[in-house]
């Protein structure tokens, strides 16, 4: 069971390109875009959220452009690196899953995306209005995955996340960048 936002997705494919859309530096960007996205991953209405990132910006929250920024931000998002997809693909023939705060323009993304064929479990935060490191999301993972905690390998690049995951019972690691499918495949012993 893999996060999405920095284990199969840098967000160095993604802030960059919002920062350019909304003509501000990427660290300015960055203080007005994680503010609000805890209630924005589980479940709030993208036009709030995104009002709330452009008024931080000092910028005006026009309709098409909030549409336009949600719209960039859930397709940079669900683009799969070719990092990512090399690991997708190392992992031919084991089970996968994603487990990932994500909000509902996001999870629709994912859900689209050709890549999200070959990972058999989808849980995103929006969809069942619980964020990580909430222990009743590890739970909900375990119900959608039909496993028991201790039949889960999970990474997520978050301390706080994966803490919450042991202390669920699954078999959880600090995502580590360069992490390939033979380093995964080593740890869960195939």
């Amino acid at each position: 069971m893999f996060d999405l936002g920095e284990v199969l997705v840098p967000s160095t494919g993604v802030l960059p390109l919002l920062a350019a859309e909304l003509g501000v530096d990427v660290d300015v960007l960055a203080a007005a875009y994680w503010p609000g996205r805890h209630d924005y991953d589980l479940g709030g209405d993208e036009r709030v959220y995104w009002r709330s990132v452009l008024d931080r910006l000092g910028r005006d929250p026009e309709p098409g452009f909030v549409r336009r920024l949600c719209a960039l931000d859930a397709a940079k998002w669900s683009a799969l690196p070719p990092a990512g997809q090399a690991l997708l693909d190392g992992l031919a023939g084991v089970r996968l899953g994603v487990l990932s705060n994500a909000p509902s323009p996001l999870a629709a993304s994912v859900r689209a995306a050709g890549w999200s064929r070959a990972v058999e479990v989808l849980v995103f935060s929006a969809e069942v209005r619980l964020v990580k490191p909430d222990p009743r999301i590890y739970a909900r993972a375990d119900t959608a995955y039909g496993t028991a905690p201790g039949d889960v390998v999970f990474f997520d690049d978050r301390e706080d996340n994966v803490a919450a995951a042991r202390a669920h019972g699954w078999d959880a690691h600090v995502w580590v960048p360069g992490t390939t499918a033979a380093d995964v495949l080593a740890l869960i012993g195939s």
